[in-house]
């Protein structure tokens, strides 16, 4: 855990870290800057001493086990280029030309090497250069001569991989002042190898340099770093469990959804079982939405270019939509976001003060181009289904408004069992539009939301988007992984791009505000992360096949066509497996359907109009009643209750 101290001006972060009683500290942070232990931090600054269990520490550690990647890479095959090697959620990755792709015996080789450097417990020291000796000291390396020639010149401030403005600093490895490793770096890194204490190199694959289809396919490889060997093996217990829980796969499992060559990438078919589970969490969020005043409204799915232009869509998104389709009178556009044809219907007719607020409501399908390479089945598609929301308010209606928005989170959310887990305030980016004075008053409007709405926040700076400051909302699923889902904006600058008006009661006419808001994000999302935090086997509620009649033999199939009449007659999405396999194998079969619960039915059941009841995560009940397992059900159904009841 960190400790913080302040400085006195001639003690270093290893001093600091002694005096405070830090327990395995690797680096620290002076006024708000990372640094190496080594930094004397001037008089008076506050010092964070950061420690390997630290989301920082953590986040160091894999960098510098990078550091040692490029080394071990470059003492096994001598001819390598390396290139950049950066720290990544949960791991770290190095990318290097080579003559061939790195084969799995080859990661073996790797690791080996990497715990020789560990044990030599290699120093790591900074050392800031100029241009010209760091260009001699990377003359044979053509990645890193073209990170040096990025780097900015005196008075820019632009940080690069190798630099913060125009400083270019290098880190060394050595042993007993020998050097063994030299690479270019920001920093900071942990004092020395041997405080790396658990890595694994996970796979590698093919990368562009620099992400560009047009620049050389280099080969990268993954690893994980921890600060224990417990740690370590925690992890990759969590990756075999996401494994399991993967979407993709289990929607192909489970007859969901599948994706087709033909038709193309990040374009998901939603077969019957899918679409019944999707239908019902749209019905679920345009029932709430009626319920808190919202209005329903349909708009195409393609508009004009003149509306994108206004909407600043084509100036600041255009990387994202799909190319103009020309027609005889104008080019269009497929939507990427519903926003500009909310505006066009707020705009149809003179509004007046008591309107509003007007809130729209619509779940409509946008587009949204993505590079095939980054489409991630459900979870990243350009084809989005998005619950979106814009309500057009007063200025003084903005704060309840938005407050509005997180309590209806809350009540979504909570129906599937999930709860903020942290919240992100995003300011205003480098690339945006309207004037400081707006996006002052946005951005004070969200934060008085989250105020009284008890939710604490972190401020992720210039991540806001270009029309307005955002709330970001991430939910924790059953392994413990963070999901991005609900977002909420507050927007002063398309009412002033679209001119829009309201009448107020003195007959003035004044500009609207606009709130931006969707709580599933988007429902293929949703539905990605709701299949990975159930592992396929969903609520009673929202499950596909809510219950399954086996009879044991044929002469049991017309009371099982009995009891699924009267199933049907309450809601009840039931089936009848009479297939001619084993009652061992259909009840295996159930079992990998995810099925919530299994009715079997014999001559006893027959007689006695009852029921054996088999849930898929408990014992067999024998002889309940048809009407109370009717009874049972349905009310589990009505209440949408997270778990199985019998």
């Amino acid at each position: 855990m960190s400790v913080k101290v302040k400085a006195d001006g001639s003690s270093d972060g290893f001093a600091l870290a002694k005096g405070a009683g830090a327990s395995a500290p690797l680096v620290q942070v002076a006024d708000g800057r990372q640094r190496d232990l080594s930094f004397v931090a001037p008089a008076g600054a506050d010092v964070e001493i950061v420690t390997s269990s630290d989301d920082l520490g953590r986040e160091v550690t894999r960098h510098s086990t990078a550091h040692v990647l490029a080394q071990a890479v470059l003492r096994l095959f001598p001819g390598a280029k390396y290139s950049i090697g950066p720290p990544i959620a949960d791991g770290f990755y190095y990318d290097f030309d080579v003559e061939r792709p790195f084969t799995p015996d080859d990661l073996e080789a790797i690791e080996a090497e990497m715990r020789k450097i560990l044990q030599e417990n290699q120093r790591f020291e900074r050392e800031e250069i100029d241009r010209e000796r760091a260009l001699e000291l990377f003359a044979d390396q053509p990645y890193k001569l073209e990170i040096i020639n990025g780097v900015p010149d005196a008075g820019d401030p632009t940080q690069s991989e190798a630099a913060e403005g125009p400083v270019i600093s290098v880190y060394r490895n050595t042993v007993g002042g020998e050097e063994r490793f030299i690479d270019l770096c920001r920093g900071p890194h942990v004092p020395g190898t041997g405080r790396i204490k658990a890595f694994k190199l996970m796979r590698s694959a093919g990368a562009y340099w620099r992400g560009d289809e047009t620049k050389p396919m280099l080969q990268r490889i993954y690893g994980t770093a921890w600060e224990s060997k417990d740690a370590l093996e925690a992890y990759l217990h969590r990756l075999e469990e996401a494994e399991r829980r993967d979407h993709r796969k289990l929607g192909r499992e489970l007859e969901l959804y599948y994706w087709a060559e033909e038709v193309g990438p990040g374009l998901p078919l939603w077969q019957p079982k899918g679409g019944r589970v999707r239908k019902k969490l749209e019905d679920l969020i345009r029932a709430m939405v009626l319920e808190r005043g919202y209005e329903p409204v349909y708009t195409p799915h393609i508009g004009k270019g003149l509306l994108w232009e206004t909407s600043g869509h084509l100036d600041f998104f255009a990387e994202n939509m799909f190319p103009k389709m020309a027609a005889e009178e104008a080019d269009y556009y497929l939507k990427p976001m519903n926003c500009p044809f909310h505006v066009m219907i707020y705009r149809s007719k003179t509004r007046g003060y008591k309107e509003l607020p007007l809130r729209l409501s619509e779940v409509g399908a946008v587009y949204r181009y993505e590079r095939s390479g980054v489409v991630h089945g459900l979870l990243r598609s350009r084809n989005i289904t998005q619950d979106d929301s814009h309500i057009f308010c007063r200025p003084d209606q903005v704060v309840d408004e938005v407050v509005g928005c997180l309590d209806f989170f809350r009540s979504l959310y909570g129906i599937v069992g999930l709860g903020p887990d942290r919240v992100d305030f995003s300011t205003k980016p480098g690339k945006a539009v309207g004037s400081d004075e707006l996006w002052k008053l946005a951005e004070e409007g969200l934060v008085e939301a989250l105020r009284r709405s008890s939710l604490g926040y972190d401020v992720a700076e210039g991540e806001g988007a270009f029309y307005g400051p955002k709330i970001d909302i991430h939910v924790r699923d059953a392994i413990g992984r963070m999901w991005q889902m609900c977002t909420v904006q507050v927007d002063f600058q398309f009412p002033e791009r679209f001119g829009l008006e309201y009448v107020d009661e003195h007959g003035e006419r004044k500009r609207p505000v606009m709130i931006h808001r969707a709580l599933y994000g988007s429902v293929e999302r949703f539905m990605g992360v709701l299949v990975e935090h159930f592992a396929g086997a969903f609520p009673t509620w929202l499950a596909p096949v809510q219950s399954v009649l086996i009879p044991i033999a044929d002469r049991h199939v017309d009371y099982a066509e009995k009891v699924a009449r009267q199933l049907r007659d309450a809601g009840v999405q039931v089936e009848i497996d009479d297939s001619d396999d084993t009652m061992g194998a259909k009840i295996r079969r159930q079992q990998m359907n995810k099925v919530p619960y299994m009715l079997i039915v014999g001559d006893q059941e027959a007689e006695g109009e009852t029921v054996s009841v088999r849930p898929r995560t408990g014992e067999e009940k024998r002889g309940m009643p048809v009407a109370d397992f009717v009874d049972a059900i349905r009310t589990e159904i009505e209440e949408r209750a997270v778990e199985l009841s019998l």
